[in-house]
């Protein structure tokens, strides 16, 4: 691996009162290119423009897909990746899906891992922040040839990250549109699953709400997802998330949550949910709770669920009531060396650099 630092280092405590989610980059990014059937050697060199031709197939085709993780810093200033692993497996079963070249474990990993070491001065040690790390590969061979392209690159880049959303947020149920259909890619982290998704939710927040939840696209009555995330719902004293599909993205933060709840001692089930049983829920009473759940945002509780011309108002329920919240702080806890990490899923991040 080859490392250019940067000359002169662009960190200033004040961007840890930055706002805005993915706008401040650290200092350096790895790149790593395809060509020729084979992986390059990566270079971590400081983070800056990429030159393309408007020919690169990715603009075309969109072959394209990335990941989002974060990196966390304890008390101690001890850094933290969360479950890689899981991020790694899942981008290479999105590359297969779209006929890119899978990434090998020693640029992903170990790649990741010294970028983070350089610019862990980057990552705050401030309750729920993180440094948002962002690995991405698309096609850049240029061709205006519809086929699977022949060269990519792949690139981490690194981001401060705040609280994603700081205020809570109203969903409105699909009817129409849809996210993923079965045999399709909504189980991948495609570029274009998000791009499809946008005007669906500027509809929705013409009618005053923030985002999206995603329904089956050949009946519209089942829940599947939220705005950019997975989606939990809770009846009574039931949680309650679909189960992974061809549709539904398989999240990290998804999984985790599903593993603290039923340490936690949490009625947890995962199975198909109907928007019939969510809005009957509602109208008895038993509607305590419906939240989405990503690396981004982590937890994120809904004030109302819009179902046709109805709101469905949702209670705010304190810490020690509310399953979501109490949920994301026994997360954060955990990711950032607060708590035990019983599951074996913080990796720290040894210092083997100096920093630039």
């Amino acid at each position: 691996m080859i490392i250019e630092k940067i000359d002169k280092s662009r960190f200033t405590p004040e961007i840890f009162n930055i706002q805005s989610f993915g706008t401040a980059f650290a200092d350096h990014m790895l790149v790593c290119s395809y060509k020729d059937g084979k992986w390059g050697e990566p270079i971590i060199k400081p983070y800056g423009k990429l030159e393309f031709t408007p020919a690169m197939s990715v603009a075309h085709y969109g072959q394209g897909i990335f990941e989002g993780m974060k990196a966390y810093k304890g008390s101690e200033g001890d850094v933290f990746l969360f479950r890689p692993e899981k991020n790694f497996e899942r981008m290479n079963k999105s590359a297969v899906r779209l006929d890119m070249p899978e990434i090998p474990e020693e640029i992903f990993m170990e790649g990741l891992k010294a970028l983070v070491d350089l610019d862990r001065q980057w990552v705050p040690d401030i309750y729920g922040m993180s440094l948002y790390l962002r690995p991405v590969m698309f096609a850049t061979e240029e061709a205006i040839t519809a086929r699977s392209a022949n060269e990519y690159l792949f690139v981490i880049l690194t981001a401060v990250a705040p609280n994603y959303y700081n205020k809570p947020l109203s969903v409105k149920v699909a009817d129409r549109y849809s996210r993923a259909a079965n045999g399709g890619v909504g189980y991948a982290k495609a570029a274009g699953n998000y791009a499809g998704s946008f005007y669906p939710t500027h509809i929705a927040r013409e009618e005053g709400y923030d985002q999206v939840i995603w329904t089956d696209d050949a009946t519209h009555t089942l829940i599947e997802e939220a705005g950019t995330m997975n989606v939990m719902v809770r009846i009574g004293d039931k949680l309650l998330t679909a189960p992974t599909s061809e549709r539904i993205l398989n999240g990290v933060t998804r999984d985790s949550m599903i593993e603290l709840a039923k340490s936690s001692g949490i009625d947890i089930e995962v199975r198909k949910i109907t928007v019939e049983e969510v809005y009957n829920a509602h109208k008895s009473g038993e509607l305590k709770e419906v939240f989405g759940v990503g690396t981004a945002v982590v937890v994120n509780n809904y004030v109302a669920v819009g179902y046709g011309d109805e709101r469905l108002e949702l209670p705010d329920l304190p810490l020690e009531e509310s399953y979501g919240k109490s949920l994301k702080k026994k997360l954060v806890d955990l990711q950032m060396g607060i708590s035990e990490d019983p599951f074996g899923w913080r990796i720290k991040v040894e210092e083997k650099l100096v920093e630039a």
